[in-house]
């Protein structure tokens, strides 16, 4: 099989790709980000993830041997794409937006090795609780949200925010990992979900 590269630096990532697989390494993806003005969430990730699974591919002197898998995440709302937070009130204007109202988390995914190219996308629809602005302080005072798209993490303390979703939670954490996990199979990339892989 070969050999699976990570193009992140993202710890969620990380611990989502393990669930499907220990063999992999991780290195971190340096791509321009830009998207141009009007992009839609959906192709925005997917041309992100491809950008970086780029970046790390061509650093590879053996890439014969190699799957990159690159991945972008985005929150969207108002039809506008919030990325991460710059300052304590850039993440307190994006939980208040955010807070009482549904949105949508949009994941790219591309892997690539010398004989394919294979980008796919996943949306979940996520909803927070009304919350007061005392709520709102106490979640942005945290150190939690700086770090993420639409100032929130599902999977800590911004849990508490979320009152349903409709789709793959571990897509709002950065990776789709039960779609991800077959089309790893159908590449012959890993055994997962196969007998192969079976816990005797």
């Amino acid at each position: 099989m070969k050999e699976l590269i990570l193009a992140s630096s993202s710890p969620r990532r990380r611990e989502l790709l393990s669930i499907i697989t220990p063999r992999f390494t991780v290195q971190t993806s340096d791509c321009d980000e830009t998207i141009a003005p009007g992009t839609g969430p959906i192709e925005a990730v997917r041309e992100l993830s491809l950008r970086k699974a780029h970046a790390v591919w061509a650093q590879q002197s053996h890439p014969e041997n190699l799957a990159v898998l690159g991945s972008d995440t985005v929150v969207y709302i108002d039809g506008e794409i919030l990325g991460k937070p710059h300052s304590h009130g850039e993440a307190v204007a994006m939980i208040s937006r955010l807070a009482g109202r549904s949105h949508t988390v949009c994941t790219g995914v591309t892997i690539l090795t010398a004989e394919e190219t294979r980008t796919f996308h996943e949306t979940t629809e996520v909803h927070f609780y009304p919350l007061s602005p005392q709520e709102v302080e106490w979640y942005c005072s945290l150190q939690e949200p700086y770090d993420k798209a639409g100032a929130y993490g599902i999977q800590a303390a911004g849990a508490l925010l979320v009152q349903g979703l409709t789709g793959d939670y571990f897509n709002v954490m950065g990776l789709p990992i039960a779609a991800l996990a077959r089309h790893l199979h159908q590449m012959g990339i890993t055994d997962a979900l196969s007998e192969n892989n079976a816990q005797k």
